[in-house]
């Protein structure tokens, strides 16, 4: 069997880098128009950061894994198609800040429906909103010309940062088909690939619909959880209550469980709010008000916990961050990646720089060139500055924000960093990862998420 992927982002190259793996009789080839991406997907840098993929692109590059530029040939060549493009939230038109942006979609169905020879299987991996799959099979089924097309939904559910974990040993993998004999072949045959590795009974059979919509509600209850107990961590910074003991209480309680519930200052990745504002879209298309205004106040709740943080951090500075020096520690929006889209770090950067901060970043693997994009600013703005090491970019500064739980954070010499701050030296820790009582005997005005 040949399979292709195309897309060769966040989720496409993992997905297919460990498909590859466990399936060494399988030809996999990921596909993408960006040349520069795909030059890095076959390098010793990779365009992607997570723990472990690295080892797997190189044992199977080269044998069964492959990365190109030539779209049209593997469409020709491959049996099953992946689609695992960018479906970002509209900037324009009807739906603009909530609906999805299918244009790539479609693009990718125009262009298979032009250039296959003979049947395929279209799967959808990209997060997508509910009944896109017809208008795929719509525009594929015009063109068909004689060969059968068949449209499964199979949406990812891998975390950033345990990617690779998550992919060889998934909780569940969901395949959504046609009811139809033909759909129902297809269903198997995607069925049967995944079983080279993962226990049948993890693997869940629906219709298309079913699945589409599970993927976004998934990622919708997730975020919910977080926005949850961030609106409490506020009400605990008010009443003296501790939030990591709220949520350690509560988390006992086997209906709740203790999974999502740590307080930061907010969540951020390409799903959650991408994913909840197309529910929210959905909602209001279906004529569902009251539906779309309860998960909008999912986004408004983790909109309010970034604002809550910087506006925590400039009073405490006295009510002016003016030509000091902040060190923000981590930019990317969780530890393990070097993902930035949706950070906590972007909008608290952005708040303090409208405040007239002078930034100094660190993060282990975020690029300069990303952080530099993200924050709107050029190489020769003196107001951000990016450091290789965080005793430098803590040297001098006034304060130190947590703003991505990376684990090296945890293990910093901040006695010696303290010494080289200004004094009073601060650390607001936005993840809730640091010894809070242990800072504050170095000297450190330390404060977190959720506790006075």
């Amino acid at each position: 069997m040949e399979i292709c992927c195309i897309g060769a982002g966040y989720v496409g190259g993992p997905t297919m880098a460990v498909i590859a793996q466990k399936c060494p009789h399988v030809k996999v080839t990921v596909v993408d128009i960006n040349q520069e991406r795909i030059d890095a997907w076959n390098s010793d840098q990779l365009p992607v950061y997570e723990p472990g993929l690295d080892a797997v692109v190189k044992a199977c590059r080269g044998k069964n894994l492959f990365f190109s530029t030539e779209v049209e040939k593997a469409i020709i060549d491959s049996e099953i198609i992946f689609l695992s493009v960018n479906t970002p939230t509209k900037t324009y038109g009807v739906g603009a800040g909530r609906a999805a942006d299918l244009r790539f979609v479609e693009k990718c169905s125009r262009t298979i429906a032009k250039v296959a020879q003979g049947d395929k299987i279209v799967v959808e991996k990209s997060t997508l909103p509910v009944r896109t799959a017809e208008s795929i099979k719509r525009i594929l089924t015009a063109n068909s010309q004689g060969r059968d097309f068949q449209i499964l939904s199979n949406p990812e559910f891998l975390a950033e940062g345990t990617a690779v974990s998550d992919l060889e040993s998934p909780d569940r993998v969901l395949i959504g088909g046609d009811p139809s004999e033909e759909g129902q072949v297809a269903v198997q045959k995607l069925l049967d690939l995944y079983a080279n590795w993962v226990p049948k009974e993890r693997i869940i059979t629906t219709n298309l619909w079913s699945s589409e919509l599970s993927k976004l509600t998934a990622n919708a209850f997730l975020a919910q959880r977080i926005s949850s107990i961030n609106s409490i961590s506020a009400l605990c910074e008010a009443t003296g209550a501790d939030v990591d003991e709220v949520a350690h209480a509560i988390g006992t309680d086997n209906r709740i469980g203790p999974k999502f519930l740590k307080a930061s200052v907010g969540f951020g990745g390409s799903c959650f709010q991408k994913d909840i504002l197309n529910l929210v879209y959905l909602c209001e298309h279906f004529g569902l008000p009251e539906v779309a205004n309860y998960w909008d106040s999912v986004i408004a709740m983790n909109d309010y916990q970034k604002k809550r943080f910087s506006k925590r951090v400039l009073n405490g500075l006295f009510d002016t961050v003016t030509d000091k020096k902040i060190a923000l520690f981590g930019f990317a929006f969780k530890k393990d990646t070097n993902d930035t889209r949706e950070s906590a770090a972007i909008y608290v950067g952005k708040d303090l720089l409208e405040e007239q901060a002078n930034l100094a970043i660190y993060d282990p693997q975020v690029k300069k060139a990303q952080i530099l994009k993200d924050l709107a600013v050029t190489e020769e703005d003196s107001a951000v500055t990016i450091y290789d090491d965080p005793y430098e970019a803590a040297k001098g500064a006034y304060a130190i924000l947590i703003l991505t739980e990376w684990d090296v954070f945890k293990t910093l010499d901040y006695g010696a960093i303290y010494k080289e701050m200004q004094q009073p030296a601060f650390i607001y820790d936005g993840r809730n990862i640091l010894d809070i009582k242990a800072l504050r005997a170095l000297g450190f005005d330390a404060n977190r998420i959720g506790c006075s």
